[in-house]
């Protein structure tokens, strides 16, 4: 007996499923399997049929058949044991399924959606049923027991490696515990307190008898905590001490060196697959003092983030700008001094000044002093937040971008046409637009494009890229086609970028020492961010 194929098809003779025992063409078994239907006759009893080459031995199951074609030489009595051992296999279960034992966990419905959904379960039972179209002197029990493939040396296996990970992941949190005392027992010594902050200590001299050390006051504790890191400014006057200024006195913060032991231990779980998160060693950490060291014996740092929700079909859920200035001094002669500022007048802006600044002078005369003329403002490599603002209630036309998002469907694919403009207030650098895509296996295709693009594969996200946006590209727009995807799966858009300047646009426009002398110089550096900026 030879059985070239079993097969399961659907009443119209579609194959759903079929594994042939010898070579044979694709072209062929389809032929075979779709004029099984025009031969099946109704009304009658035996369940074969017979043509010049080959014989179909078949049961129908529901809305599909179960195939054998054997050629005419082979015994019709084995042909119905192995359907019976088939079909055994089918019914082994009180729910009718096609997976040869523990068929209803996978096929729990006879459709044709059922059984593609199980297709190399059913291959794989085939193959243990039937060897080079032969009947395999197996049961029921065997067969599901082959197709299950336990092993007890695969299981004491993955046991074994599971403990390994284990006491590899006790080992690292017993080295985090240790680093962690490390850190604590060195700040305690540490006599000024910054421990976690690189570069020179800076110890105040002046504001410590008002209970507001530079770094409390900088750290704006009355002030809602605002952020002080600044990575680049506008251009800035040039301009130098007339006396040089006195640089803080020498030395550091802490510092963990990773010992050799330390990294080999950290490289071992790296090899074994463990995902590793350095510790940042503090001397590292990039700050505002290391990366741009001040020229001149005073800085003010303007800075307002955004806090904007868009609404894609138009209007805005939430318009929001946050801003702040902060002083640095290099030395304590020079923080005897008052700041006068200007600032445009805008609807919904409203300042607060820190607790230690004269609120009746800066009311009055747009001042910044402190209440006690006496003391100078902190000095050091540290930045000191004066006052911050806030600005509300502007609408739509303020907005320094808008994004507009047209997803369309169209075929087997979805094209996605997405547009910018800007305003002509601000020209906006480092401008990055990420529009989320659908779980996609290659890069979308970009058809058009005004700026640069990259596709983060990970987390499925297009990014935007226009390096600048001035007076020459205002707008602009991309277009991209990906398969098939709702188009909320567009949304929500985040957008990114800085300016050289701000929506309050205010500035110090003089300083006024408290004591005799020329005033020191001073630069001044402002910009806009966005901390939040979406599409939704």
């Amino acid at each position: 007996m030879v059985v070239l194929a079993a097969s399961i098809v659907s009443k119209s003779g579609k194959a759903l499923v079929s594994r042939q025992f010898v070579d044979m063409s694709r072209i062929r078994i389809e032929g075979l399997l779709a004029a099984f239907p025009k031969l099946v006759g109704t009304g009658k009893q035996h369940t074969y049929v017979e043509t010049e080459n080959v014989r179909y031995v078949y049961q129908p199951i529901e809305g599909l058949y179960l195939l054998l074609i054997t050629n005419k030489q082979s015994n019709i009595l084995e042909d119905l044991d192995t359907l019976r051992l088939l079909s055994k296999l089918q019914y082994s279960n009180t729910m009718v399924s096609l997976t040869f034992g523990k068929v209803p966990e996978y096929s729990p419905s006879l459709d044709e959606e059922g059984v593609c959904k199980t297709a190399f379960e059913l291959i794989f039972a085939f193959d243990e049923a039937i060897s080079l179209g032969n009947k395999e002197n197996v049961t029921v029990q065997q067969v599901k027991q082959y197709c299950e493939m336990e092993s007890h040396e695969e299981k004491a296996h993955k046991l074994m490696m599971q403990a390994k990970i284990n006491e590899t992941k006790d080992v690292m949190k017993k080295k985090a515990n240790e680093l962690d005392k490390m850190r604590m027992e060195r700040g305690k010594l540490d006599k000024g307190g910054y421990s976690s902050i690189s570069g020179p200590r800076v110890i105040e001299k002046t504001f410590n008898d008002m209970s507001i050390s530079g770094s409390r006051f900088g750290s704006g504790s009355g002030l809602g905590g605002l952020s002080t890191d600044m990575d680049s400014f506008a251009s800035k006057p040039k301009g130098r001490p007339s006396q040089p200024a006195t640089a803080p006195g020498k030395g550091f913060g802490m510092k963990l060196g990773k010992t050799q032991k330390t990294n080999q231990f950290l490289e071992s779980l790296k090899a074994e697959g463990e995902v590793i998160l350095e510790d940042v060693q503090p001397s590292t950490v990039p700050s505002r003092s290391s990366a741009l060291p001040p020229s001149d014996p005073v800085t003010v740092t303007i800075e307002e983030k955004l806090n904007v929700v868009v609404k894609r079909d138009g209007g805005i859920s939430n318009f929001d700008v946050q801003g702040t200035l902060a002083l640095q001094v290099l030395n304590d002669a020079d923080g005897f001094i008052q700041l006068q500022i200007e600032n445009q007048d805008i609807p919904g802006l409203s300042f607060k000044t820190h607790p230690n600044i004269n609120k009746e002078l800066f009311n009055s005369q747009q001042i910044l002093g402190a209440k006690d003329p006496n003391r100078p403002f902190p000095s050091g490599q540290n930045e000191t937040p004066l006052v911050k603002w806030r600005i509300q209630g502007m609408d739509e036309s303020s907005l320094p971008l808008s994004v507009n998002c047209w997803p369309s469907v169209s075929g087997n694919e979805t094209y996605v046409n997405i547009e910018y403009e800007a305003s002509e207030i601000f020209d906006l650098h480092n401008v990055i637009i990420s529009i989320p895509l659908p779980a996609l296996r290659e890069a979308p295709s970009v058809r058009q494009i005004d700026g640069e693009w990259k596709f983060d594969s990970r987390n499925s996200v297009l990014e935007w890229s226009i390096l600048l946006i001035d007076q020459s590209n205002r707008s602009g727009s991309m277009e991209f086609v990906v398969p098939p995807a709702d188009p909320s799966t567009f949304f929500p858009i985040s957008v990114g970028f800085s300016a050289s300047s701000t929506f309050s646009d205010l500035k110090v426009t003089g300083i006024h020492p408290l004591k005799e002398g020329n005033p020191p110089k001073f630069s001044q550096r402002a910009r806009l961010l966005t901390a939040n900026y979406q599409v939704v």
